[in-house]
């Protein structure tokens, strides 16, 4: 064994040791919807007397803090995202509105002297100049209060309490400081007017409304008023009211205003499915891969097999070790990332067997050692592409699908450390065995292999048809599109649209027909109506008040002989036309960050055709879905994105292969068309192969992953088959038409990378590579 292979042995160790200790010590951190829970946005707006900024938004924060706390909620969750933007998760809790109530109060506490009774039609919302207003007390009387003479910074705390004589609940201050005196001043004030008197009233407002306005007692002197610092607010309370009067005052005053943009809801019970399917999923879809690998690549094949079993802990181990947060598309992320993981595997693999076939005498190790290194590039960029659409999954997405994003690029970290390192320790000890050596085909490397052989006989001359392939690409991806969205309309889900989407688990079987013509009856005619199961029902609407939200559950149990909400969300207008923007800001930075890094590593043509290839697979992605009749929502775009970062991958391989070719010396003057036959036809086995385990994991999902990423895996089925078409049909002739076309200096030859190349003299085994340098 050499110097480098036992330092990649022990560097692998290490990680192995590392990663089993973490994943045995550190416990996951479920997302919401694993494990049920209520996930409130709020966003501060500004004042007349302060502005949203970041300033306001931390004290806000701290303030939501400490009414969470008192809420009792175990593990709660709360962080700022951006300048204005408050990210609440409360596990357990499923009532979002009395939530998103408690917590989006502004709390302010105010104590007014009571001038006199006024007229309903005298009734102000705001104070005037000399900070007067006319409010209804608790009985609907209008009062006409004088400014404020006392606020909630001069209570110490509240408490809720249960009067034992009868008398009911009521809120106990305890004043502190300035509070003492200006409470005595306050009543002391109002016991100079005549008993029974409306001046005799104090009025305590919360949030400009009314919540007691007791009179001051016989016995309290003109002058004197109420000593001692405290006092309490009587009133029409129940138990629920008078706590949560005192977990506000406790909690203290929210410095500006907030409003919910958007709150997401998931029942424990949908949440254990969720991870049982995705547990599943990822189970059968690896060892579905693991078999077909396996098969394929034989000792090899085997080996990285037990790699991708050590990919998914250091990738498990990761992601817990940073504290990632585990969703459901996170998981959907970490189950394709195995399949992804092959693409490494495969692509030294074939490129072993290509040194192997071109060697007058072969020999397994050296074989594999120059395809390690033969194919580390390739391997970087198709990976750093992938890294790029999980970056802007991560900065541009919200919610779950952030969870996505950094479950993908950890993964993809995950796979490359699982194939350069480990499996490269393990192929290199085995092909080092006598027994290997002597019977070499075991080794998985040593033929060509059922889809090169025939290749080899077919020797098919793709370019030469390239403005036919062009044509059909786009002709077919346009007319998808196109009357895809003029026909069925793209129908976009709640993240984009605003609104209100809630899915229902019914004791018996709905059609959506009939609960669409119930609910239009019960006044919601443009309510949208799905099914996601047996007994699942999806309804989608405009923000509805809550007497219309309990109308159209009415309406729902009715018709199911029950229901139960698994799942609600809603989101407001204003953060449904920002998410549009940034879906459309994700996509075009998408193609522009791929065609940048592409032409860098490049040509500026190259980078051009894969993003024309991009946008047709893009085109061909939307047009399926509408013409299925699917939803274009957050997870899509999370599909998408994945899409974008997938399919350059094999664009990538390709123009390595071609680029590898061009400065490879060669008897004769090979055109490039000629020479992009040779890449595709020598590339094709790598993506056949990588396809064929990422449909595995994929089919898994759609099958096993349940309702919730049925649409996300067919999604990305639809894309993977696309993008591997595409290769051939659009990235490929463009990049041809373009080069012929361009002024630009040719790829100058420089030092080839094989040994072959070196000798300057062409394969042996041409009837494996079509006589081109491999």
């Amino acid at each position: 064994m050499s110097r480098a292979t036992k330092v990649r042995a022990l560097f692998a160790l290490a990680i192995l040791v590392m990663s089993t200790y973490i994943a045995a010590t550190v416990p996951p951190r479920l997302g919401l919807d694993l494990r049920g829970g209520t996930q409130i946005v709020l966003e501060t707006r500004d004042s007349p007397t302060a502005k949203a900024d970041r300033d306001a938004t931390d004290r806000a924060l701290e303030v939501l803090r400490r009414r969470v706390d008192a809420l009792g909620v175990s593990e709660p969750g709360l962080v700022r995202s951006g300048d204005r933007r408050i990210i609440v998760e409360l596990p357990g809790v499923q009532d979002p509105r009395r939530a998103a109530e408690v917590l989006g109060r502004t709390a302010q506490l105010t104590f007014h002297p009571v001038l006199g009774l006024a007229d309903a039609s005298d009734a102000t919302t705001t104070p005037d100049a000399e900070g007067r207003q006319v409010l209804p007390d608790e009985s609907g009387q209008m009062l006409r209060l004088d400014a404020t003479r006392m606020t909630g910074a001069d209570v110490d705390r509240a408490e809720a309490l249960l009067d034992p004589a009868g008398g009911g609940w009521h809120v106990t201050l305890d004043l502190r400081g300035r509070g003492e005196r200006a409470w005595a001043e306050l009543t002391g004030d109002a016991a100079c007017a005549p008993a029974g008197t409306p001046a005799r009233r104090v009025a305590i407002a919360l949030d400009g409304k009314v919540v007691s306005s007791p009179q001051v007692d016989a016995s309290v002197g003109c002058g004197t008023g109420i000593l001692g610092g405290s006092t309490r607010i009587t009133g029409d309370f129940d138990k629920r009211e008078a706590r949560e009067l005192a977990l506000l005052i406790n909690g203290g005053a929210l410095p500006v205003p907030v409003e919910t943009v958007e709150h997401r809801t998931v029942g424990p019970t949908l949440g254990k499915q969720a991870v049982e399917a995705g547990t599943w999923a990822a189970i059968i879809g690896a060892a579905a891969t693991a078999l077909f690998i396996a098969g394929v690549y034989r000792l090899l094949g085997v080996l990285a097999a037990v790699a991708l079993a050590g990919y998914g802990l250091i990738a498990y181990a990761a992601l817990v070790g940073v504290g990632a947060t585990l969703t459901l598309p996170g998981i959907a992320g970490f189950v394709l990332a195995v399949g992804m993981a092959v693409d490494a595997n495969v692509l030294v693999f074939e490129r072993a067997r290509e040194e192997y076939l071109a060697r007058t005498k072969p020999a397994l190790r050296p074989s594999l050692t120059r395809g390690f290194r033969n194919a580390f590039g390739a391997v970087a960029d198709s990976n750093i592409t992938t890294l790029i659409a999980a970056g802007l999954l991560f900065f541009l997405a919200t919610g779950p699908v952030r969870g996505f994003g950094v479950t993908l690029g950890i993964g993809v970290l995950a796979s490359m450390v699982s194939a350069l390192v480990v499996t490269r320790v393990l192929a290199e000890f085995a092909v080092g065995r006598a027994a290997v050596r002597r019977r070499p085909r075991i080794s998985g490397i040593a033929h060509a292999g059922p889809v090169r052989e025939w290749l080899a006989r077919r020797d098919p001359h793709l370019m030469r048809h390239r403005g036919r392939l062009l044509a059909v690409s786009g002709v077919l991806a346009l007319g998808l599109a196109v009357s895809g969205v003029a026909v069925r309309g793209v129908d976009f889900g709640v993240e984009f649209t605003g609104g209100r989407l809630v899915e229902y688990s019914t004791t018996q079987s709905v059609e959506p027909d009939r609960a669409r013509s119930a609910l239009a009856d019960a006044g919601f005619p443009k309510a949208v109506v799905q099914t996601s199961g047996d007994h699942e029902l999806t309804v989608r609407t405009a923000k509805p008040t809550e007497a219309e939200e309990a109308r159209i559950t009415a309406t729902i149990g009715e018709l199911g002989r029950g229901a139960e909400k698994v799942r609600d969300e809603f989101i407001g207008p204003s953060l449904g036309a920002e998410l549009r923007l940034k879906a459309m800001i994700a996509l075009g930075i998408a193609l522009a960050a791929q065609m940048a890094y592409l032409a860098v590593r490049f040509r500026w043509t190259f980078g051009l055709a894969a993003v024309v290839s991009l946008a047709h697979d893009v085109l061909i992605l939307v047009g399926v879905f509408t013409w299925l009749g699917r939803t274009v929502d957050a997870v899509f775009l999370a599909a998408l994105l994945t899409v974008i970062g997938y399919s350059v991958n094999d664009s990538v391989v390709v123009f390595d292969r071609i680029r590898e070719l061009r400065r490879t010396p060669a008897p004769g003057k090979r055109s490039l068309a000629r020479i992009t036959d040779t890449a595709v036809v020598q590339t094709l086995p790598r993506t056949v192969n990588t396809g064929s385990g990422a449909l595995f994991v994929l089919i898994a999902l759609a099958v096993l992953g349940g309702d919730s990423l049925a649409d996300f895996a067919l999604a990305l089925l639809i894309g993977v088959v696309a993008g591997t078409v595409s290769t051939v049909s659009v990235a490929a002739p463009l990049a041809v038409a373009l080069e012929s076309r361009s002024t630009s200096v040719p790829l100058r030859a420089s030092r080839p990378r094989s040994s072959t190349a070196r000798a300057g003299r062409r394969p042996d085994h041409t009837s494996h590579d079509n006589g081109a340098r491999v």
